[in-house]
């Protein structure tokens, strides 16, 4: 693990919170997770980093896609835990970030620039497509699920994370009005690491979400639960297919 990933861990660090697990990772097998806050941000493999988000989010990918070995994949970011699982499991992988001042297809520091709502690829790129905690912030959710349903080959599985709310609906926090779009609720703010800000919400999904990935062109989509404990911090995890 890296000195800079070592240091914000311990900074999660909550003392009386400590625990420790012989629980498998889902992302680089390791046999032990610790527990270093009661959050799923302070539940962590020890030897990766990966969080609970992350780990749920691999034990899905390999749930979903037995023959991962052959396929290629496309992950919206570019390191940390996640990365490095599918680039240990995938036949190939393209990662990519949202870079200020770049344009969408060209590359900064070694690093590709995409815009979910219009990604540069060909049709029927990839096999599978992951985000975590990305389309809460997403402008227009529905062009950027199009655009990752477009990319994929038929057969292939789009999974990801969002913040999901026990509630029906999604609640957008904007709207339009006058052709602007107005807050409708507070702004809320979520940490980009990478780019070192805050990028803003702009809806708290709920079940719906799975509808709303069919109405952009899924053929099917799920809200799947891992088996994973993760010191009851597992998340649930969003899986869409294309068609075949």
């Amino acid at each position: 693990m890296r000195p800079s990933r070592v240091l914000r861990l311990l900074q999660t660090l909550r003392p009386s919170e400590l625990a420790l697990a012989r629980e498998r990772c889902a992302a680089c097998d390791w046999p032990w997770l610790v527990r270093l806050a009661r959050n799923e941000l302070g539940v962590r493999c020890p030897r990766c980093g990966a969080s609970a988000v992350t780990q749920s989010l691999a034990a899905t990918v390999r749930a979903e896609l037995p023959a991962l070995a052959q396929a290629e994949a496309y992950e919206m970011s570019a390191r940390g835990p996640l990365v490095g699982f599918l680039r240990r499991r995938c036949a190939t992988l393209t990662t990519s970030e949202l870079l200020d001042g770049v344009a969408a297809g060209e590359t900064r520091d070694g690093v590709l620039c995409q815009n979910v709502e219009r990604l540069t690829f060909d049709d029927a790129r990839f096999d599978l497509c992951t985000s975590s905690e990305v389309f809460e912030h997403v402008e227009d959710d529905a062009a950027g699920f199009r655009e990752v349903r477009r990319v994929l080959r038929p057969g292939g599985r789009f999974v990801f994370t969002v913040p999901l709310c026990d509630a029906a609906q999604t609640v957008e926090r904007f709207a339009r009005r006058g052709g602007e779009r107005v807050a409708v609720l507070p702004p809320a703010f979520h940490a980009d690491r990478y780019r070192g800000a805050t990028i803003l919400v702009q809806r708290d999904y709920g079940r719906d979400i799975v509808d709303r990935l069919r109405a952009a062109g899924f053929d099917d989509a799920r809200i799947v639960h891992p088996a994973a404990t993760l010191f009851g911090h597992a998340r649930p995890v969003v899986v869409a297919a294309r068609g075949r």
